[in-house]
């Protein structure tokens, strides 16, 4: 039953003019009940949103392993392999701008690496992330850091 859920949206889709992708159907069938079509999230449900922010995790420390831990990917029903390719599709539709220079989509091996290792305090991880992605964004402002 559950290989038969993408094909029913394939066909859906299809017949309602609406061309995507596989990643795009992973989103639609485990994602976008939480975070909406538009990835904007619910915040009085603490569901964060996704553009604008997004693409900014991967570029501090940690960052990019909790993207695949928070518990919507960890937990979710798909493969290494699909979550991976979600995440990409998610990452490029929802965040390009903000992806760091040198970006290397996710691959099947970190999704099974990292999935399974949540941290048991996932609200605090996300907001030790969030203070280090907003001082690095205050730093460059304040001062050139080289050689």
């Amino acid at each position: 039953m559950k290989r038969l859920l993408p094909w029913c949206a394939l066909l859906l889709a299809a017949q309602f003019g609406h061309a995507t992708e596989p990643a795009e159907f992973d989103y639609m069938l485990n994602c976008q009940g939480c975070h909406l079509p538009d990835g904007m999230g619910n915040p009085q449900r603490q569901v964060p949103a996704f553009p604008g922010q997004l693409g900014l995790f991967l570029g501090v420390e940690g960052g990019r392993e909790f993207l695949v831990q928070v518990p919507g990917s960890s937990l979710s029903g798909l493969t290494d392999e699909s979550l991976a390719r979600v995440l990409n599709w998610m990452l490029e539709r929802y965040a390009a701008a903000e992806l760091p220079q040198g970006f290397e989509p996710y691959s099947a091996a970190e999704v099974q690496r990292w999935r399974h290792d949540v941290p048991n305090d996932v609200d605090a991880v996300r907001a030790q992330l969030i203070d280090r992605i907003n001082q690095q964004q205050v730093l460059p402002a304040k001062e050139s850091v080289g050689p």
